[in-house]
């Protein structure tokens, strides 16, 4: 079958080959009616745009660059398959790609933001998306003063000034303190990891914000420091575990570390959800099989990926970065891995007793 060119469709409507162009691409100087008119004429010839011709036109590279989180873990973590599928989505309405970049590792960041730098004097991508951000993102900082056009994926402890699509974490963990509160526990650990990473900050904040409006003291014991994998949630949640006074729920940042955490309190021959509560954050398919299913914080990230390509297209198309800034809140999706205290702790049966003094004073 003869490809239908620029040419062919041009004569077809009877009109230059450049106004032909503008029509297609959305110029405003083209009537709307003659841009209808070129649109369905090039679907009823069937004809596609031949990208390199678009690119030297428009000067402007159709696809767009993510840039894979630092570890080696990151391809395995459940949330960048489903981040790329919004992506990618979002950029095949637009016949754009997606280039995933993944930097060496190096010396306090310095190997991602050669990546970048390498990136953008390259030409092929006309604008980058960012995960996982810093609390201090030197990538950030960087990309705002290049003027290049970028979207995060989260935020940074400074959240001016640049275009973001993230969910409120602390709020978050603060729902899930005060949820296992109102079932009655009193001593409610949680499984963080490095708070070099901001999400990581913004869920133990909400957790101890929890903490503090429900009255419950804060220990230090009660937080455990590990990777965001299974292996390390399991090595905190028995840490944790292993304390005279233990908690009687765990708060994990990550469904990942949520499964460590259940496998570590069945080898302790106990019950998730009956002897000890577990609440994740992430809302990953998986949990709906794990044992017992995963109470979890969740999060969409499909759409969050599709949400990040419009936006980061609009911005690439001229609109200014700040004005694109999105929070939303997570949704707890119960299953089986919480439920109410099981039977009087330490802690409260000292309370207990002191009430009980004091009542027979």
């Amino acid at each position: 079958m003869t490809r239908v060119g620029l040419k062919q469709l041009a004569q077809h409507v009877g009109l230059t080959e450049s106004t032909v162009s503008r029509a297609l691409n959305g110029y405003d100087d083209i009537a709307p009616a003659t841009r209808e008119h070129v649109r369905i004429a090039a679907n009823t010839l069937g004809y596609r745009p031949n990208p390199t011709a678009r690119r030297l036109a428009t000067g402007r590279a159709e696809t767009v660059a993510y840039m894979m989180p630092s570890g080696q873990s990151a391809l395995s973590t459940p949330f960048v398959p489903m981040l790329l599928q919004g992506l990618g989505d979002a950029l095949s309405v637009r016949r754009w790609d997606l280039l995933v970049v993944q930097s060496p590792v190096g010396v306090e960041g310095e190997a991602e933001l050669d990546t970048l730098r390498k990136l953008i004097a390259s030409g092929r991508v006309s604008g980058v998306v960012l995960s996982r951000p810093l609390q201090d993102d030197a990538r950030i900082e960087f990309l705002k003063a290049s003027g290049f056009p970028f979207i995060v994926h989260g935020r940074a402890r400074d959240a001016a000034g640049y275009a973001w699509f993230d969910i409120d974490s602390r709020a978050a963990f603060r729902q899930a303190v005060d949820h296992l509160a109102g079932l009655g526990h009193r001593r409610i650990g949680m499984v963080s990891a490095s708070t070099d990473l901001n999400f990581v900050q913004e869920r133990l904040d909400g957790y101890l914000d929890g903490l503090t409006r429900n009255h419950l003291a804060i220990d230090s014991a009660l937080t455990a420091f590990a990777d965001l994998s299974d292996a390390g949630g399991r090595t905190a949640a028995a840490q944790l575990l292993a304390q005279p006074d233990p908690p009687t729920a765990l708060l994990c940042t990550t469904d990942l570390q949520a499964i460590g955490a259940l496998a570590a309190i069945r080898a302790l021959g106990m019950r998730p959800g009956e002897d000890v509560s577990v609440i994740g954050y992430d809302g990953f398919w998986m949990g709906q099989h794990t044992d017992p299913p995963l109470t979890t914080l969740a999060q969409p990230q499909t759409d969050s990926g599709l949400k990040l390509g419009e936006m980061l297209l609009a911005i690439i198309d001229g609109g200014e970065p700040a004005d694109f800034q999105i929070l939303r809140q997570a949704e707890l999706v119960r299953r089986s891995s919480d439920g109410p205290v099981k039977g009087p702790t330490k802690s409260s049966n000292a309370q207990l007793t002191e009430e009980t003094s004091c009542t027979a004073s």
